[in-house]
């Protein structure tokens, strides 16, 4: 556990040993399942299909969940780095996935946001580590400096062992006011942890002019990486949204019946109708010296690639095509 006397970004030593030795109940969550419609128009022009974006090879000849991949090693091992998919998107998620056990990667038989996405997947790692700490990471990001980003979790981790009903919440300072983000808002400091607040209202997808007024109250976006207690994100979850989280419960001791429950319950988005109505129980980590974007649409994307002086393969006629997923 980082302790909290030294540098939150610290050595690439004490990262890479922390992964290889990161105590059972430490456990990565990747959540796979978004459908990415925004931006099929571009994954269509380098993949020669619509297929999601955290499958398309955006960068480098990466896709950003092999990305997200990668990154998770530095917080956990192999053997307790999870994926959540959807079952339509299996057979572009298995050649991504292959470094991972079979048994680690959750299917859900359609998308049903992310409320029901992360409430299935939880269930199902709940069989296996009861006691675990989670870090759930978005699969459809850009992130530019993994070590960095993950010493910050890391941070969040040791935060949530020492006040455990809390759900940790990393935020990125904006550089502009977006419409497309969801943004925290801190309310002070919290004791004296480094980089740590309350917070005071959790906001997702506001107006210019609201994107304008948060940004000028210290709103930090929101990244959308949680670090929890399984056990207290469920029950969180089991509050709001009871009948679903009966429902999908049925499936740790009878999988069979997936299908016909995820068409039973209905889509629901974790951010807006949980986490917004939860800021006492959020505790908000401010993240510095990491360049971060959700990669919703082609501007964003290209915006990126102007940082890092780049030519957008759509531009120059060298994108890795992604497999057929049919």
């Amino acid at each position: 556990m980082l302790p909290l006397s030294r540098s939150i970004i610290d050595t690439e030593d004490f990262i890479f040993a922390s992964a290889a030795e990161a105590p059972s109940n430490r456990v990565a969550l990747l959540l796979a399942g978004g459908d990415g419609k925004r931006l099929q128009d571009l994954t269509r022009e380098i993949a020669g299909a619509p297929i999601p974006k955290q499958y398309c090879r955006l960068l480098r000849g990466s896709s950003l969940l092999e990305a997200t991949v990668s990154r998770a090693h530095l917080f956990a091992p192999r053997e307790r780095i999870t994926v959540i998919v959807n079952r339509n998107h299996l057979a572009l998620a298995r050649d991504q996935l292959r470094t991972l056990p079979e048994s680690n990667v959750f299917v859900q038989p359609l998308n049903r946001d992310t409320g029901p996405g992360l409430a299935f997947a939880l269930l199902q790692l709940e069989k296996t580590h009861p006691d675990a700490i989670v870090a759930a990471f978005p699969t459809d990001h850009y992130i530019d400096d993994d070590r960095e980003f993950i010493a910050h979790v890391l941070h969040a981790v040791n935060l949530v062992s020492r006040l455990p009903d809390k759900i940790a919440i990393l935020g990125i300072p904006p550089d502009r006011p977006e419409t497309g983000y969801g943004y925290i808002v801190p309310d002070g400091p919290l004791g004296a942890y480094a980089k740590a607040y309350g917070v005071k209202a959790f906001t997702e997808k506001p107006s210019a002019a609201g994107a304008r007024n948060i940004v000028s109250r210290g709103g930090l976006w929101n990244t959308f990486v949680m670090v929890f207690r399984i056990s207290r994100m469920l029950e969180l979850l089991c509050e709001y949204f009871p009948d679903d989280l009966y429902m999908l419960s049925l499936l740790r001791n009878s999988p069979e019946k997936a299908a016909d429950v995820y068409k039973a319950i209905g889509a629901w988005n974790l951010s807006a109708q949980v986490l917004a109505r939860i800021p006492k129980h959020l505790i908000l980590i401010e993240v510095a010296n990491v360049r971060w974007s959700d990669w919703g649409t082609r501007e964003s994307v290209e915006r990126t690639y102007r940082a890092l002086n780049l030519v957008p393969c759509w531009n120059s006629a060298m994108c890795v095509p992604a497999a057929d997923p049919r």
